[in-house]
Formats: C-alpha cells, structure tokens, sequence
C-alpha cells in the first residue's frame, strides 16, 4: 500500500508539472485569435520580440489593432526602430483588468521591456499607468508631459500571475524609440569576428560569394554563427575538398536570416532555416539548450556558442567551438542506417499450401553528393538524431516510460 501511495503522489506531481509546461505561453498563438490584431502580431514576430514575450515571466503586451498599427506603419520606421516602439508596450509587470482598476494610489509607473534593452534614456522606457474617473484607464510614456496616449479597451487574454496581454486604444508615442537605430555595416561584422577569435571564418566568407549573402541580410536582421579558430583550422582540409557551390552552401549555412538574440534563441528552440536553405535543400538546423549552454544540433555536430561576439540589433554574432556539416554536403558522413528486419513469412495453409511470390530485384540508384564522403572526426557519434536533427531516446519519450511505469506501480 505504500508503494502505491507513492505511486500517486509521483503521478500527481509529475501530471502537475505536464500542466505547467503546457500553460507556458505563446504570444503569437494569443493573438492570432482575433484577426484585428494580425499587424501588431506580425511585427512581433520580424522584430523577434515575440520570441523574448515569450521566453519572460510576469509581463503584460498592451496591443493595439490594425488601425493604430496602420498609422505607424505610415512613418516608414526601420525594423531597429520598430522593435523599440513596440517594446515600450511590454510591460515588465502583470497587469489585468482587476489589477489596473485597483492601483494603489490610482497610479503606477511600469518597466517595459525598451528600458530593459538599456538604449532608453531617462525616464523614457517607463509608463504611467492611471485610474480615470468613469471606470477608464490611462496609459502614457513617462516623458510625455503627463498627457494620457491611450486608455484600456479589453482583455484579449489573462493567464495570472505569467502574461496579461491587453488591447489599449492607441500606440504610446515615444520620439526616442522611434529614432532610426544605426545598422552595422560589413567592416563591423567582419572586425568583430576577426578581433574576437574568429578570423579564420571570416577571411574564409570574404573571399566567398557568401559574404554578399550576408550583406543583403543585414537591414532584415542576421544571426551569425562563426567556428573559433581552432575548430575552423582544423576543418579547413575537409572545407577545401567541398566544390565551390559547396563552399558556398557551408559558409550560408552559418548564419541565420533573421536576429536572435541569446534569450531568443533560448526560448525559441526547434528547427531553424539559414541562408543556405533553399526549396528542396533544407539546410537546416534545430537550437537546443543545454542546460545553461545554447547548442546548434545538426545530422553530424553539436556545436556550443561559446562567446557573443556582437549583438546590437538587427546582427548577433556567436562564436561555435565547432564547425557546422549540414548532411546536404556531407552525406557520406552520415551512419549507415540499420538494416530492416526480415518479415515474417504466414502460416502456410496445411490443405492447399501456396509457393511464395518472387520479389523482383531494383538496382540500388547511388545519391550524387557534393562533398567528400570522409568521416566528420568523431562528430557523428556526438547524439542519435530523428530526422528534423533533434535527440531523442530510443523507446519512446521520457514522459511515457515515467508514466507506464507509475501505473504500473498503481496496478501491482
């Protein structure tokens, strides 16, 4: 009876902790919901502050639908200088409809997540939050004379005390926010790899057409994943042998076409595209976290970002202690697949037994590659990967064998 009793409460925890993970929010899946809401959306998704909505705790979006969006879209802003106004309507606190009616005081004055970047000056990065007569509610920037941008219209959706995403009447002015951000130009990207490690790679992607690639991917935003030295010298055999569309694909494949930053890539782990992905050839990779670590996961290599070398809006630049091998060039590499299992043949019926069909032979058509078929110097024995590239346990997922030997317990 004991054991059983334990049995419960492991299940009832373990079901407790199922739920928790389920209810961790997903700020694009809140407002699709509500067509109205689908610019504000969209722009949280190219700026990439959905995925940092969504790797906080304790937070309140205060969006606005497509008219008032349409009215900032009409001043041509960057998306350096988006994300910033947009970021000053993510407030580092939880606020829900009870919760603004009942401030203490009738006012509060709320971080958001633009003073959280550290680029707001002053006061600039706060907002007043006030108790109106008539049941309303005012929100204003701090630096905005005391003059009240917009009020509450509605709860979209609460989940206390994690994300309270609310819809206001109007986007908060903020001069400041607005200003134009400077992008980094080449000189930067290539200086930052060079002087922090990564020169190899970068002297690699200037004699390459690749480094176009990258320059026509800064403005729309760029995350770079550049080889320390030593892991990039010691591939350099491998990457003289690839063709030059090889070389191409490989140095692509290093970066991805859009900024992430390291608490983005955190709470946005899964298969990623890059630059060399393109229509049939995937080239992808998945982002996982290694406990406190940030890893890139592919058919071949576990890499781990070891140091940031940039990271200033729309361009982050990570340094890898390895190099990355997309199957696509190096599908000689990969383990041989294990054989499948001999079927089994039906029991023969004792009064008309029938011979077995003759299977016709196909001749086996070989996969042109474009790269060596050398092996990856022990990388490929880094994980076992499915075929989106992600670890997995062999026999089925953690939680069903924790759960099939529970009951298990509860049965005996």
């Amino acid at each position: 009876m004991e054991l059983r009793a334990a049995a419960v409460l492991v299940l009832s925890v373990f079901v407790v902790f199922l739920g928790s993970a389920v209810d961790a929010h997903n700020i694009t899946r809140i407002l699709e919901k509500d067509d109205s809401f689908s610019t504000f959306n969209h722009y949280l998704t190219v700026t990439q502050l959905a995925s940092e909505i969504n790797g906080r705790e304790t937070i309140t979006v205060c969006a606005v639908d497509n008219a008032a969006m349409a009215d900032l879209l009409a001043k041509s802003l960057t998306i350096g200088a988006m994300k910033k106004v947009l970021s000053l309507h993510v407030l580092l606190d939880y606020f829900d409809a009870k919760k603004l009616h009942d401030i203490t005081d009738g006012s509060a004055l709320a971080a958001t997540m633009f003073q959280a970047t550290g680029s707001a000056t002053g006061t600039a990065g706060f907002v007043n939050i006030t108790d109106l007569r008539g049941g309303k509610v005012g929100f204003s920037p701090k630096d905005n004379g005391g003059r009240f941008a917009a009020t509450f219209v509605k709860t979209i959706q609460a989940i206390p005390y994690n994300i309270s995403v609310i819809q206001i009447s109007s986007l908060l002015p903020s001069p400041e926010a607005e200003a134009p951000a400077p992008g980094p130009s080449k000189t930067n990207i290539t200086a930052a790899m060079s002087a922090h490690g990564c020169k190899v790679f970068a002297e690699t992607l200037a004699a390459s057409p690749a480094e176009q690639t990258y320059d026509d991917n800064v403005l729309s935003g760029l995350t770079i994943f550049c080889p320390g030295d030593d892991a990039m010298k010691s591939f350099l055999p491998k990457f003289k042998n690839l063709t030059a569309s090889g070389k191409q694909s490989l140095l692509e494949y290093h970066a991805m076409p859009i900024y992430e930053s390291v608490p983005g890539l955190k709470s946005s782990n899964g298969l990623t595209n890059t630059l060399a992905t393109d229509g049939a050839d995937k080239y992808d990779f998945n982002v996982q976290n290694d406990g406190t670590d940030v890893t890139i996961v592919t058919k071949l290599v576990t890499a781990k970002i070891v140091n940031t070398l940039l990271d200033e809006p729309p361009v982050a630049i990570y340094e890898l202690n390895k190099v990355l091998m997309p199957k696509e060039l190096f599908k000689g590499s990969l383990p041989p697949a294990p054989a499948p299992a001999p079927a089994l043949a039906p029991e023969a019926d004792a009064e008309s037994p029938k011979p077995a069909k003759k299977k016709k032979k196909h001749k086996a058509v070989e996969t042109p590659s474009d790269s060596p078929a050398d092996a990856p110097d022990g990388d490929a024995a880094d994980q076992a990967a499915d075929d989106n590239g992600a670890v997995s346990l062999r026999g089925g997922s953690v939680g069903a064998v924790i759960l099939s030997l529970l009951f298990a317990l509860l049965n005996l």
